[in-house]
């Protein structure tokens, strides 16, 4: 990935002439004009160096590098200045710039200073993530894993925490998504707010409105008094949006304002509200594919895509795997048991052997049930079969047609209401649940569930 700097300066000359210079050294470079114009910019992504003029119209060079320090603090500063003032010199130091060069300046001393700056930023990110390293070992912010992937992971989410910019989680069911958002919020400057997180699928279609925004009293059957909703309820912190995919059209278009104006109004209240509140999204399934069948709104997905995390599955990971089952092991031993739980080499190749298409969430449940069945030792015996073979179940379906013929319609129907209600079986009746079960989303479950009338209405 190339380093990424933004020029500012209000001389259209000196822009390019420092873009072309950057560019021709390998770097990722944009402009901006102004401070207000580069503060816009920085909202939509992150930079390693900017380089900025001290005397522009409007928001000086030193209140941008004042801002920007707020922003991004990692992010190093480079000062510019046609006038060589000692005094806005040592300001610009105190603020935290790395230098500043007076100009006219050489080509070689301003590649030279450039050099210099992003060495410093790289030791100051490799000593943070040491101390990082020395601290959790083994995990960070309860994710658990020390692989390379998830060493990545983690130095995008401290990257991604110290700017205000929207993020987008993506990764397959149970992967840690909730974790990772948890984990950008209290590394953020929001930490001492509230995170609140909501899944899109799993409130009723008629109520998510109501929910992200709050009711006026009497503005609906049921609104018997006002009610904030998580927007207000996320004020000043984090707002985590999971299974974005699952929004309705009309919802989107409503989120996409207040992401824009960063205000909403609550359903039947034409009072307008600020929402100083950072959006965190996931999803499990593919956006751009919905954009393309225009069943997800293409600007709501750049908007919301300004930063994107991506969870690796567990199978890209193996290496994590005995981490995670130490964990687990600790989470479910019973109550008193003092001795530590053991794991036989057998259990612990078959663990990661098998591909966990339920990724960690189906890892904690295999843990939890071999912890029943042997709270001492996890062994192949306490294992579900599936994980001693290394694959999925697969159903085997004899397919035979009457020689008169047959109607396959109510032969689906009846086999899908079968199947409903085996995983709700399963399950004890938790719908999210049995609908994870057969690989679909809380409302599209309860979806099918009504289309047969087995839909109580409960969560």
């Amino acid at each position: 990935m190339k380093i990424k700097i933004l020029v500012v300066d209000d001389e259209l000359s000196m822009r390019e002439f420092l873009s072309i210079l950057l560019e021709r050294e390998g770097y990722d470079v944009s402009v901006a004009g102004s401070a207000e114009e580069a503060l816009r910019l920085m909202e939509l992504s992150l930079f390693d160096l900017v380089l900025s003029d001290v005397n522009m119209p409007g928001l000086s060079g030193i209140e941008l590098l004042s801002r920007i320090k707020q922003l991004s603090p990692e992010t190093g500063v480079l000062m510019i200045t046609a006038f060589s003032a000692a005094e806005q010199a040592v300001e610009a130091m105190k603020l935290g710039a790395y230098d500043y060069i007076a100009k006219p300046f050489k080509i070689e001393e301003i590649k030279q200073l450039v050099i210099n700056a992003l060495e410093k930023q790289g030791l100051k990110r490799e000593n943070r993530l040491l101390k990082i390293d020395v601290r959790e070992r083994n995990g960070f912010c309860g994710i658990i894993g020390k692989s390379l992937k998830m060493r990545e992971l983690f130095d995008m989410i401290q990257k991604v925490s110290v700017s205000q910019s929207n993020v987008l989680i993506l990764g397959e069911s149970g992967t840690g998504k909730e974790l990772a958002a948890r984990a950008v919020h209290s590394c953020s400057q929001r930490k001492s707010k509230s995170f609140v997180a909501v899944n899109c699928g799993a409130i009723p279609e008629n109520l998510i409105e109501s929910e992200l925004f709050g009711h006026k009293k009497g503005s609906f059957t049921g609104a018997v008094s006002d009610r904030p909703g998580l927007f207000e309820q996320a004020e000043g912190g984090t707002l985590f949006l999971d299974e974005i995919s699952e929004l309705p059209l009309l919802l989107q278009t409503k989120l996409l304002r207040v992401l824009q104006e960063r205000e909403f109004k609550r359903v039947g209240c034409s009072q307008t509200r600020k929402a100083d509140v950072r959006i965190i999204c996931a999803s499990n399934r593919d956006l751009e594919g919905q954009v393309r069948e225009n069943s997800f709104r293409e600007d709501l997905f750049y908007r919301i895509n300004v930063v994107q995390l991506l969870m690796p599955p567990l199978r890209e990971r193996i290496e994590d795997i005995p981490l995670m089952v130490e964990h687990f092991c600790g989470k479910y031993k019973r109550n008193g048991q003092s001795a530590s739980v053991s794991v036989t080499p057998g259990a612990l190749k078959a663990l990661m052997n098998y591909p966990f298409p339920g990724n960690i969430r189906e890892l904690e449940n295999c843990i939890e049930r071999s912890l029943i069945i042997n709270p001492a030792v996890i062994s192949e015996t306490s294992l579900p079969k599936q994980l001693l073979v290394g694959k999925i179940p697969c159903l085997t379906v004899n397919v035979e047609i009457p020689d008169g013929g047959m109607l396959l319609e109510p032969l689906l129907e009846e086999l899908e209401k079968k199947y409903l209600l085996k995983a709700l079986e399963m399950t004890g009746g938790a719908k999210k649940k049995a609908g994870e079960l057969l690989g679909m989303s809380f409302r599209s479950f309860r979806y099918r569930l009504a289309k047969f009338g087995l839909d109580s209405g409960e969560e």
